[in-house]
């Protein structure tokens, strides 16, 4: 007979600090590709939109925009986010 542990407990969690989050943030893709469909839509969305849009209008096509870029730039988020993970970690990449 065996003492039984949880899975849990074989797993040590880290503890989050500011420079676990900065390093998350920068190897996630996904924040590349909000930050690029960000930019995206800030230079598209005035070539869309029409002075007589009210403010619902441009939010609306601002947000569609966003999200088209977020969607269009999942291989370069990838690569960033690669590149990165490259640059930091080097050898010591999981």
């Amino acid at each position: 007979m065996g003492i039984k542990k949880n899975i849990g407990d074989t797993v040590e969690k880290r503890p989050v600090t500011p420079s676990y989050i900065v390093f998350y943030i920068l190897f996630s893709p996904d924040t590349w590709r909000i930050l690029f469909g960000i930019i995206f839509s800030a230079f598209l969305t005035p070539l869309a939109v029409t002075p007589e849009m009210g403010a619902g209008a441009r939010a609306l096509i601002y947000i569609m925009i966003a999200t088209i870029g977020y969607a269009a730039f999942g291989i370069p988020g990838r690569w960033i986010s690669k590149m990165f993970k490259q640059l930091i970690l080097g050898d010591k990449r999981l």
